[in-house]
């Protein structure tokens, strides 16, 4: 009965891990990811979820903080657009409406939807006294988003919680599970950190935004100060944005070794 049992099970583990293989794609890094999801469902989950946001948390308008995030996310997202289009994919942010917004919370957090909804939150704006400072924090959540990292972590829970089952499927099956797994892992959800970013994606969103910001006419060297001022953050009040952006003496170094290539793209 055991070996009929394996003689079953065999075909179908080998169908699986077909499936798996068939679903691993490239990102924009060159990285083979897993990818479960379909990205006209991403889109349009990022749209209800951060249309709820929204609603749920009014942008604030006309204050000094919000056009510093008005005025960063404009020369960001044409620098994005414009790097992409010359490394050849420039397809990636095709389907991309920016939109960036400073919120009322007081919790020191960013974060970029599928689509290319940019949200900062105000807990975060005492950190980022120049624009430069804001473009560290703005293009590596970007970077997140162009690279879909969301996508991968994502796919990652499919596979974990539900055996590898389609987006598409599972939203049609268990809506409130499929936008609660989305906010999650997107950074929206009140439970931030549960599915925090791997160190790899983390070097990944560094890297690229790097880039972003000095096409942008940002010095990425900014970068260093900024990430060792939310190193001090550390210890018991360490703030919610390093709960899933570890930061720390290695991930500075790599900074440091990766701004002589993107210093190259900065021109003031």
């Amino acid at each position: 009965m055991k070996k009929r049992i394996i003689i079953f099970l065999i075909p179908a583990l080998l169908l699986a891990a077909a499936g798996i293989f068939n679903s691993c794609k490239k990102n924009a890094n060159g990285r083979n990811t897993l990818n479960l999801v379909d990205d006209a469902t991403v889109l349009s989950l990022s749209s209800q979820e951060y249309s709820t946001f929204l609603t749920n948390n009014p942008p604030v308008q006309g204050t000094p903080a919000a056009e510093m995030v008005r005025r960063v996310g404009v020369k960001l997202t044409a620098a994005v657009g414009n790097y992409l289009s010359q490394i050849g994919k420039g397809d990636l942010v095709n389907n991309y409406n920016w939109e960036f917004n400073l919120v009322n919370n007081s919790q020191v957090n960013a974060w970029c939807l599928p689509g290319g909804k940019i949200v900062v939150y105000s807990g975060i704006i005492p950190l980022t006294v120049t624009d430069s400072e804001l473009a560290v924090v703005m293009s590596h959540e970007i970077a997140h988003a162009v690279l879909k990292h969301g996508n991968e972590r994502m796919s990652d829970q499919l596979l974990l919680q539900y055996g590898g089952a389609a987006l598409s499927v599972l939203l049609s099956s268990k809506p409130a599970e499929t936008q609660q797994l989305f906010s999650t892992a997107f950074g929206i959800s009140s439970t931030l950190g549960i599915l925090a970013f791997s160190r790899k994606q983390e070097n990944e969103a560094d890297e690229m935004g790097l880039y972003f910001m000095a096409v942008a006419g940002y010095n990425p060297n900014a970068a260093i100060g900024f990430w060792q001022k939310m190193a001090a953050q550390g210890g018991s009040s360490q703030p919610e944005f390093l709960s899933t952006h570890p930061s720390d003496e290695t991930r500075i170094q790599n900074i440091k070794d990766e701004i002589p290539k993107a210093i190259v793209y900065y021109h003031p």
